[in-house]
């Protein structure tokens, strides 16, 4: 099924509002949401997890960011320092608790949305084949910088 212009917009537009509110009330540290952006082909990334996304909706999401920022994170969700398999495994959860959140959402709204397990990223890694990808920054001054995308095929 095709859809228009317009229809496609409204859908990136909800999704990225929606991704706002799950990633505030999942992640205990206040960020600050930079306004989205288009990226280039194909994406570098160290550290993060990566979450397959089916049905109306068809892509990937992708939360990005240094390990010592997962580490930090988990640490204040669950009060104690978080390191190798252990930092892994709650990375590939976060992700899987955001995405979780947000098909729930966007699905409460309408838009059939499932989700694949976690691919943790670690190293050097390059994604490409993707027909558009946007990525939504968040900052803290403390904590340091995440950057999520989504890679979408619609």
């Amino acid at each position: 099924m095709t859809i228009t212009v317009q229809e496609r917009n409204k859908v990136i537009t909800e999704l990225l509002n929606e991704t706002i509110t799950s990633f505030q009330e999942i992640v205990p540290v206040a960020f600050d949401v930079e306004r989205p952006q288009l990226q280039a082909s194909p994406l570098s990334l160290k550290y993060g997890v990566l979450i397959g996304m089916t049905g109306d909706i068809r892509g990937n999401l992708v939360l990005s960011g240094n390990s010592t920022l997962f580490q930090n994170i988990g640490e204040k969700m669950f009060g104690m320092a978080l390191e190798g398999s252990m930092l892994s495994s709650f990375t590939g959860e976060l992700g899987n608790m955001l995405a979780g959140k947000l098909s729930t959402i966007i699905s409460e709204k309408g838009s059939l949305v499932n989700i694949t397990p976690p691919t943790i990223i670690e190293g050097d890694t390059t994604l490409s084949g993707f027909t558009r990808a946007i990525q939504l920054g968040f900052n803290n001054a403390t904590e340091g910088r995440m950057e999520l995308y989504f890679l979408l095929d619609m």
